[in-house]
Order: structure tokens, then sequence, then C-alpha cells
């Protein structure tokens, strides 16, 4: 995974979850369900399994993001959004135009006129700075096609492996993904989710450097292993 894959993940994200139309099944999406009634997303090749929209699930997943809108509550975990329906909840498109914290745990980036977006279970995500969080926005424009590669290929020594060596479930994991990203971002003023680390060219090598250091030492902090 690249570092600016995990930092982009921003690494909030809420474990997958998967429903049945009497209770939900969690799963992540590399391998098909125990049951039907799910969506294997093909686009881009993201290549996991999803709820189809309509799909009824008695709870919610644990720990869900809660977006309040005037006609009522959405609920957002792992990808997958849901509404309530009577004393169930069903599964419904993301609403354009709200904002969430965190990616899906699995996500596609897809660049269009050189612009990145994040992609998951038919549903598009957009960075705003402005907002501190990801925007779900229309389908970006295919004049020219998108593209699920960085026009600039990433930066030498990016690549980090991340292991939880105290048993951190995936919501910890992501969690403290997210903390330290910020931690490290406001330590070095690096921040790989923006082109050029968000600073001048010149300035680009040691504060990716500094970023490292700073995120490297926040996560051995927390208990995990970085290589």
């Amino acid at each position: 995974m690249t570092l600016a894959r995990m930092a982009l993940g921003l690494m909030l994200t809420c474990a997958a979850a998967l429903a049945q139309a009497q209770s939900p099944d969690h799963y992540h999406g590399g391998s098909p369900p125990p049951h039907g009634g799910d969506h294997y997303d093909v686009r881009y090749a993201h290549n996991q399994y999803y709820p189809v929209h309509g799909a009824y699930v008695t709870t919610l997943p644990r720990g869900p993001v809660v977006v309040a809108r005037p006609g009522g509550n959405y609920y957002y975990s792992g990808g997958v959004w849901y509404r309530p329906y009577g004393p169930r909840f069903v599964v419904v498109a993301a609403p354009v135009g709200v904002f969430v914290p965190v990616l899906p745990p699995f996500y596609t980036t897809v660049y269009v006129s050189g612009i990145p977006y994040y992609y998951a279970n038919d549903t598009y995500y957009s960075w705003d700075a402005t907002q501190n969080g990801y925007e779900v926005v229309a389908p970006p424009g295919t004049d020219p096609p998108p593209t699920t590669q960085s026009p600039l290929p990433p930066p030498a020594g990016d690549d980090l492996y991340v292991y939880p060596q105290s048993g951190q479930s995936a919501d910890q994991q992501a969690a403290d993904k997210y903390e330290c990203h910020k931690w490290a971002n406001s330590q070095s003023g690096f921040d790989p989710t923006q082109s050029g680390g968000g600073v001048a060219p010149e300035q680009s090598a040691t504060a990716r450097d500094n970023y490292q250091r700073a995120l490297r030492a926040c996560l051995e902090g927390r208990g995990y292993s970085v290589r």
C-alpha cells in the first residue's frame, strides 16, 4: 500500500458491512458473501461486494457515521449508505453533496482531467480541504475518460506496511491511521493527498521525509509495527 493511499484512506474507515434481509452479514469485499442479493462492483476493477439498494437490515453496523439531512438521517459505514425504514434500515444510494470524514475501507482512485476521485459502491468522493472531509459528488465527466493511475508516479520510498501488534480492530486501525496522518501533516506541512504534498517543489522531498518520520513515530507509539 502506498503512503498516499494509506493516508487517503484516511484511514478512519468503518469495517465493511453488508446485509441480509433479516440481519447484516459483515464481510470484506474480496470474496462472495454467503447469501444472495448482493452487487459485485467491477467498475474500474474495483471488484468488491456490496448489498443492493433496497435491501433491509434490522441493525446497523457498529459505529456508523451519521449524516443529518432535512428529510432524516443517513448512516454510512464501509461504503454502504442506510436510511431508517420503520423498525429497520434500508440500503440506499449515497446523497450527493454530503461530507464524510473517511473513505470506505476499499476504494479505487480515479483520475479525471488530473483530478483524483475516490470510487466505491457506485459512489464518487472528492476531498475538500475547506471541509476537512470527503464530499459525495456526481459521477465526474468522462472527457477524457477516467483512469485509475496517477498522471505522476508516486515518490520513491513511500511504501509503508503497518501491522497491528496489539490486535487492534479494523475500526481502531482506521481511526489511528487517520489521526496519525493529521498529526504528521500538522508537524511537517506535507499532505500526500494533495498534489506535490501541498508544499513548494523545493520543499517536497524534505517535507515528505518529515511527514513519514512523524507518521511512523505516531503509529509505532500506538502499538503498530511500521516497515
